[in-house]
């Protein structure tokens, strides 16, 4: 039995994905800035990609732009945004659970003179407002959180924070990583105030390398790729058609059941946690988002868990794939104040709509036969 508890990592992708990009690599292949046929038929699936996505979100098609996905969203929001506002301010205010993608070009902004001030978060993982309301100034131009963390699946008050930064400047531009959120819950980033939004395809069962970012309307913002002028000189680079078409149809199929899916999501979280919690010296880290389960195993090293567990066919995650290929303590259990004793000890296990009880049972039968073993090894 082979059990796939990393979704928050990738997901597997939905046949009918597989279906239409199979179609435009071996008919409809022609480049969309051709004059053609070819193109104009290339082209027809952009659009219906975007529109499709800007429904689900209640925002108008012209304010989606397609990247290769989820880092480079992440990079074009905080770059791009940090150097067209630059004159009004050198401020960016960020947390300190986010993902390598916004953390890291926030650390490039300060080599480049830009101020950042990150946000503390409670045991929970959720901003401190009075932290944001005291570091907000005048000169700060850019606000940058997740809306699920994707290591402990905190869900951060989004509308709150922009409702506070709008009202004390509302030139203040607003970014949400709605990487972990997107296709998990219903967001509608112009009715909270949300002035440009991140979402990668393959964490809702689309391809790789592809993503696309909102973009409100007024925002200043500067392409960070230069080349042919695609999409409205946003992102210049020929458009990665069936990956495209891809997450368009991948958003289709999800949010067309959605309320199903998180109740599937909920209902196969829970479980796991409950039945999780009967072993001894166990914490549960875990936030509200439907589809992330966080969990500390004291007296073993998280590897040794992983790794046993990946023997019996169990697939699971010591924390953000996309950080490192080497094992490290996480930042976001740190933030959190996790015990030092389980920073090294925690698992992530995520779900999709393919997980089934049968896969949670087993998954904890495995996990309650070798832990008592594997603590005993470790105490040796």
């Amino acid at each position: 039995m082979e059990v796939y508890l990393d979704n928050a990592a990738t997901t597997k992708v939905f046949p009918e994905v597989i279906e239409i990009m199979n179609k435009i690599m071996n008919e409809d292949y022609g480049n969309p800035s051709s004059l053609h046929i070819k193109g104009i038929n290339a082209e027809k699936y952009i659009k219906t990609a975007k529109d499709i996505i800007g429904k689900e979100l209640k925002v108008n098609s012209k304010n989606i732009y397609f990247t290769s996905g989820g880092t480079e969203s992440n990079n074009l929001a905080l770059i791009g945004c940090a150097l067209a506002n630059k004159r009004r301010g050198m401020h960016i205010i960020s947390t300190r659970i986010e993902h390598p993608s916004v953390y890291n070009p926030l650390l490039y902004l300060e080599e480049l003179g830009f101020e950042i001030s990150f946000l503390e978060v409670d045991e929970h993982g959720i901003v401190d407002m009075d932290h944001l309301k005291a570091i907000m100034r005048e000169d700060t131009i850019l606000v940058s959180t997740m809306l699920v963390n994707n290591e402990i699946g905190a869900i951060e008050p989004v509308e709150a924070i922009s409702k506070y930064i709008k009202s004390v400047n509302s030139k203040v531009l607003y970014h949400v990583d709605a990487i972990q959120a997107f296709g998990k819950m219903r967001i509608y980033p112009s009715r909270c105030g949300i002035d440009l939004m991140s979402v990668s395809g393959h964490k809702l069962h689309g391809p790789k390398g592809i993503g696309f970012i909102y973009i409100g309307d007024g925002v200043k913002i500067k392409s960070i790729l230069f080349g042919g002028g695609q999409e409205k000189n946003m992102r210049s680079g020929t458009e990665n058609v069936p990956g495209i078409a891809g997450v368009g149809k991948a958003t289709e199929i999800i949010y067309k059941n959605l309320d199903e899916r998180i109740e599937h999501y909920h209902m196969i979280k829970n479980r796991f946690i409950n039945k999780i919690m009967e072993i001894e010296n166990v914490s549960n880290n875990s936030g509200d988002a439907p589809h992330i389960a966080s969990i500390s195993f004291g007296g073993i090293k998280s590897e040794v868990l992983l790794h046993a567990l990946e023997e019996r066919y169990i697939y699971v995650s010591s924390g953000s794939a996309c950080s490192s290929n080497h094992p490290s303590i996480s930042g976001v259990l740190e933030a959190i104040h996790l015990d030092k004793n389980m920073l090294e000890s925690t698992l992530r296990f995520s779900f999709s709509m393919y997980n089934t009880i049968e896969d949670i049972d087993y998954t904890v039968n495995v996990i309650k036969e070798l832990v008592p073993v594997l603590r005993k090894y470790t105490r040796r």
